[in-house]
């Protein structure tokens, strides 16, 4: 029996409600749609406060180590982050320099973000995937950015992002079909077979 793939989402937002949580959700419920997964979302505005003030890996508390490590054992990541001034928030680089740089190799990463106008749009593909690059991941194909107006109360509402956000999960599938094929069996998966 397989079990289901380890799905994480990374929420740069900094408020809750949060948009670019929502539409991290939002990409891994279609995620979910399609392949069996468990989900977890990582808040970082939840975080903050016990991140912020860290230099070293030793220095995080408990609560932040096992979001770290939700991240490094993931098969699949999400991430989205609201536009902060042309790129991703400090908060959200923050976390990601305490991910083991090896953690990400070859895993299927959906970059999305949020903004306030169409105007950093390019912020995925200039910002979010050379940081995702560093890390080896495999970045997919299409990122998703979504507009305030593209929210009607945390919730996307616009059809046209939505049709990009399941074009974008069905473009991911055959890499993702690829990390579980590649993806070596876990001891109770062993014992079980």
């Amino acid at each position: 029996m397989t079990r289901p793939l380890r799905l994480v989402a990374v929420s740069g937002g900094l408020q809750r409600p949060s948009k670019a949580a929502a539409l991290a959700e939002h990409l891994m419920d279609l995620i979910a749609d399609e392949v069996l997964c468990e989900q977890r979302l990582v808040e970082l505005g939840q975080l903050a406060p016990q991140l912020a003030g860290a230099v070293w890996r030793s220095q995080l508390p408990e609560t932040v180590e096992r979001e770290l490590a939700a991240v490094e054992q993931a098969d699949i990541v999400v991430v989205a982050t609201p536009v902060y001034r042309g790129s991703y928030t400090g908060l959200f680089k923050h976390f990601f320099d305490f991910i083991d740089q090896d953690a990400l190799i070859d895993k299927p990463v959906l970059l999305a973000a949020t903004g306030g106008s169409e105007r950093h749009a390019l912020m995925i593909d200039h910002q979010l995937r050379p940081l995702f690059s560093f890390f080896q991941a495999r970045t997919l194909p299409l990122g998703v950015y979504a507009t305030d107006k593209d929210f009607l109360d945390y919730r996307l509402q616009d059809e046209a992002l939505i049709q990009r956000a399941t074009l974008a999960v069905q473009r991911a599938l055959p890499l993702i079909a690829l990390t579980r094929h590649a993806r070596p069996a876990t001891t109770q998966e062993l014992a079980a077979a």
